[in-house]
């Protein structure tokens, strides 16, 4: 386990699906600039691979994430095929 900025965050593998979960929301840190936003909403929509959690647009809603430099129905879209490419 690593410690950034006093939160405990578990290493994964490269080919994990946890690792390519967080590794892409960390990548839309232009929109999402919290580290622990990013960090739930990844928790969160390795629930929703694993079919444990709700529509992408419904968890990022639940997550109340601070949003900057695009719209709510943008990011969505940008999750959403993301995650596309991950399945």
């Amino acid at each position: 386990m690593a410690l950034e900025k006093g939160l405990v965050v578990e290493k994964h593998e490269t080919d994990s699906l946890e690792h390519k979960v967080y590794s892409f929301i960390d990548s839309l840190s232009e929109y999402l600039p919290i580290s622990n936003d990013r960090a739930r909403l990844s928790y969160d929509l390795i629930k929703y691979f694993w079919g444990e959690s709700d529509t992408v647009d419904v968890i990022v809603k639940k997550n109340k994430v601070k949003i900057e430099n695009i719209t709510f129905e943008e990011l969505v879209r940008k999750i959403e095929s993301g995650l596309s490419e991950i399945k």
